[in-house]
């Protein structure tokens, strides 16, 4: 039977590390002999005055002038299934999210910083919940063309109206495209559903048509990024945890070849390109070989992410929805994942817990259990996966030292299943919260060999994380809270667009 993903240990509040301050020989002596000459201290000097911390939300990096104070961020759903690719407006992403849906394939959400960067985007495909719940804290404008109807359902429980868009923003059919095999449905050889777009011009006019609220101010980032102002990157082999090792070997490791298995047939993987610090994007596709995953609207510019994070849990089909092969992950618990950067690979935990609450990365202690310092993350650009634990077995890091990078691999597929994409005014006649309980520690699924043991007792609980606020403009009454189970910040608003 399934084996749920470990209960991780109780987070304790950031304890903030200070150095001990020792004293020099010489004011040792000068103290203790009255009748010497005291030595010359040498005066310590102030420390420099940091500017205001001021962040890009997504990136960590600091805000360029043209940065979009005050506003929402913004996610689309894009299509990866093979007959979708290439796809276009994926290399503007912050952060591009990959997680299995329907069928064993993978799609795509992209988050952007400024709606009005993304240019052209698609093909545009349809909402899921496992995404929406990822930015559901942060109150993103969230782009898709339909939705399965947990993704509704979520719609309608959290209150968020317009912000949850249905039709591409205003989406518009590309009707002679061609994809990589050379197949457009002007020809007869695509189908319609791989055919949406929209840009940049399009969002705009879908906001201000519909008066959609995009006022948001964050009191954090996405992640918790190295601070810019230091001037510095972490370098993953002189980690807090580096010198760690569990039974599967050291926490930090090779990680200049990354492999990643979403499903059976479905695979993306990273190459390290030390003279950019930057990794390689590439795809299996149907006739089994590997090709770099590529923006069509960015002249076939090869995606590339400093930092490449994966991360482990259960996923299965929802009770009730076999039929159409309607997949759920299970962000309660937490788990293992992975962090890489610089061409290593450093084992991490990671937690979101409630719907409303933020994702947030950890250190491993010294035995191998969740530790209470929050992961520091590099700034820039980040790939994120959310993978079936069933894989886990799967991954793949290592030093490019022997690999084939031409060899073929594992043939790319899409079993037949029916597209779930509820109707207007549909609901589940439940709410998110009991199918989520229905759904919990339903699935099945192999022994995990990657995830180090961790004992767990009745007093150990998720930590509560603190989500970001939003600061509600003036003029408009806040929609009716969501109590949020957070000591360290106000509860999230569930603002109707």
């Amino acid at each position: 039977m399934k084996r749920l993903l470990l209960v991780i240990a109780t987070l304790l509040s950031l304890t903030v590390l200070l150095a001990a301050c020792k004293k020099s020989d010489d004011t040792s002596s000068a103290a203790t002999n009255p009748g010497s000459t005291p030595a010359q201290v040498e005066a310590t000097p102030a420390p420099t005055e940091l500017p205001p911390y001021e962040a890009n939300v997504l990136t960590g990096e600091p805000k360029g002038a043209d940065y979009p104070e005050g506003q929402r961020i913004t996610a689309v759903m894009v299509n990866n299934i093979v007959a979708a690719r290439p796809q276009r407006g994926l290399s503007k992403a912050d952060i591009l999210f990959e997680i299995k849906v329907e069928g064993g394939i993978t799609r795509f959400m992209p988050v952007f910083t400024d709606y009005k960067t993304i240019g052209e985007i698609g093909p545009v495909r349809s909402g899921r919940d496992q995404f929406f719940r990822l930015i559901l804290p942060w109150q993103a404008l969230y782009i898709h063309e339909g939705q399965s109807v947990v993704m509704q359902q979520y719609g309608i429980d959290y209150d968020y109206g317009k912000l949850n868009n249905n039709d591409g923003a205003n989406g518009y059919r590309d009707y002679g495209r061609v994809n990589w095999a050379g197949k457009s449905y002007n020809a007869g050889t695509l189908a319609l559903e791989h055919t949406m777009y929209t840009n940049s011009d399009n969002i705009a006019n879908y906001i201000t048509s519909q008066n959609v609220d995009m006022n948001r101010t964050y009191n954090s980032t996405f992640f918790n990024f190295v601070d810019y102002r230091l001037g510095t990157t972490r370098d993953l082999s002189n980690s807090l945890d580096s010198a760690y090792s569990d039974k599967y070997g050291p926490v930090v490791s090779d990680g200049q070849y990354i492999e990643i298995v979403h499903s059976q047939s479905y695979k993306t993987r990273f190459i390290y390109d030390e003279s950019t610090n930057q990794y390689k994007m590439q795809q299996n596709y149907s006739d089994g070989q590997w090709r770099d995953t590529v923006d069509e609207a960015a002249d076939n510019q090869v995606l590339t992410f400093p930092n490449v994070i994966v991360l482990y849990t259960d996923i299965h089909v929802y009770p009730g929805h076999e039929a159409k092969d309607l997949q759920y992950a299970e962000y309660a618990w937490g788990g293992v994942g992975y962090y890489c950067y610089g061409g290593k690979c450093e084992k991490i935990y990671w937690q979101k817990g409630t719907p409303l609450e933020a994702l947030r990365l950890y250190y491993l202690n010294e035995d191998g259990t969740c530790s209470d310092t929050p992961l520091e993350i590099n700034t820039g650009k980040s790939y994120v996966a959310v993978t079936d634990v069933d894989f886990a077995e799967n991954f793949v890091h290592s030093s490019l030292d022997g690999v084939d990078l031409s060899s073929a691999t594992t043939v790319t597929y899409e079993r037949s299943y029916v597209e779930d994409d509820a109707k207007a005014g549909e609901t589940l006649g439940s709410s998110t919260d009991d199918l989520t309980a229905a759904a919990t520690g339903s699935g099945e699924a192999e022994t995990v060999t990657e995830a180090p043991a961790q004992e767990t007792t009745a007093n150990e609980t998720p930590a509560q994380e603190e989500a970001p606020v939003e600061e509600a403009p003036a003029e408009e009454a806040p929609a009716e809270e969501t109590p949020v189970e957070n000591t360290e910040a106000p509860a999230e608003e569930n603002n109707v667009g």
